[in-house]
C-alpha cells in the first residue's frame, strides 16, 4: 500500500508547488493593492503643486480633498486583505508628507503667503516641517495611544484648513495686509499638529450601532450640501474639525466643575448653620 500512494504523492507534489506559488502571487497582489492607493495619494499631492504653480487653485485645492480620500482608503484596504507590512507603513508616511505637508504649504504661499516675503517663506516652511513632525510621532506611538483619539491635529485634517480655505476662494491675496490672515490659517493648524491637544478619531465608530442612524441623516445632509454648496461645507467640515477639540475641552471641564463645587457648597452650608446656632 505504500508503494502504491508513492507515484500519487510524487504526480500531486508539482500540483502543490502551483498552488503555493499561486497563494504567493496572492500575497503580493494584497501587499500591491494598498500600495496603489499610496501612490495615488502622492500623485494627488503632486497634481496640486503643479496646478499651484501654474496659478489654478480653484483646481489645485480638490486634489487634496482627493488625496485624503486616496488615504483613508490604503489603510482600510491593508487591513481588509490582511497586507499591513512595514514598507506601507513607511510609504504611506512620505506620500503623505508630499500631499498634506508639501502640497498645501506651496499652494498657501503662492495664494496668499506670497506678499509677505520671507516672513511667507518661514510660514509655509513651518507647515512642512509640522506635518513631518507629526508623522514621525505617530508612526513611532500608534500602538501605545488610545484608538479613540489623535494626539495632535493630524496631518490631513490640517492640510484641510488650507484647502478648504483656497477652494472657498481661489482668487487669492495680492497685499500684505490682507495675507496677515493667511498666516494664522497656516501656523495654528501647524502648531495644533505638533500639539499635545487630543483630537477625536472616528476609526473606532460601530456602523452597526443604533445610535448610527442620526449619522445616516446627516450624511445624507452633507451629500445635499456638497452638491448644492460645496464651498461652504468643505469650510465647515475644515473649521468645524480644527474647533472640535476646543469645544470637546470646554465641555469636559463644565462636566467637572460642579464636582469641585460640591465641597465648596458643603461647607458654605455648614458657616451657616454654625452661624445660626
Amino acid at each position: 500500500m505504500d508503494e502504491d500512494r508513492l507515484p500519487r504523492l510524487r504526480m500531486l507534489t508539482p500540483l502543490r508547488r502551483r498552488s503555493d506559488q499561486a497563494s504567493k502571487r496572492v500575497r503580493r497582489g494584497a501587499y500591491l493593492l494598498p500600495s496603489m492607493f499610496t501612490m495615488g495619494n502622492m500623485f494627488c499631492g503632486y497634481c496640486c503643486i503643479v496646478y499651484a504653480i501654474r496659478g489654478e487653485f480653484a483646481t489645485a485645492a480638490p486634489f487634496i480633498g482627493f488625496a485624503m480620500v486616496l488615504d483613508m482608503l490604503d489603510g482600510r484596504v491593508a487591513r481588509l486583505t490582511n497586507a499591513t507590512s512595514d514598507f506601507g507603513i513607511e510609504f504611506d508616511s512620505l506620500a503623505d508628507v508630499v500631499s498634506f505637508g508639501m502640497a498645501p504649504a506651496i499652494m498657501a504661499f503662492l495664494w496668499g503667503l506670497q506678499p509677505l516675503g520671507r516672513i511667507g517663506w518661514a510660514a509655509s516652511f513651518l507647515f512642512v516641517a509640522a506635518a513631518a513632525v507629526r508623522l514621525a510621532r505617530f508612526n513611532i506611538q500608534s500602538g501605545s495611544q488610545d484608538k479613540r483619539y489623535f494626539v495632535g491635529l493630524p496631518s490631513p485634517a490640517a492640510a484641510a484648513v488650507p484647502a478648504a480655505t483656497v477652494f472657498a476662494y481661489p482668487v487669492g491675496f495680492q497685499y500684505p495686509v490682507h495675507a496677515i490672515a493667511v498666516l494664522a490659517m497656516v501656523v495654528v493648524p501647524a502648531m495644533l499638529m505638533v500639539s499635545t491637544i487630543r483630537f477625536r478619531s472616528f476609526k473606532t465608530f460601530d456602523l452597526q450601532s443604533r445610535r448610527s442612524y442620526p449619522v445616516l441623516i446627516l450624511f445624507a445632509l452633507g451629500m445635499a450640501l456638497l452638491a448644492a454648496q460645496p464651498e461652504i461645507l468643505v469650510v465647515v467640515l475644515a473649521y468645524g474639525y480644527l474647533a472640535s477639540a476646543f469645544v470637546e475641552m470646554a465641555l469636559s471641564r463644565l462636566r467637572r466643575r460642579p464636582a469641585h463645587d460640591a465641597p465648596d457648597r458643603a461647607d458654605a452650608d455648614a458657616s451657616k448653620n454654625t452661624k445660626a446656632l
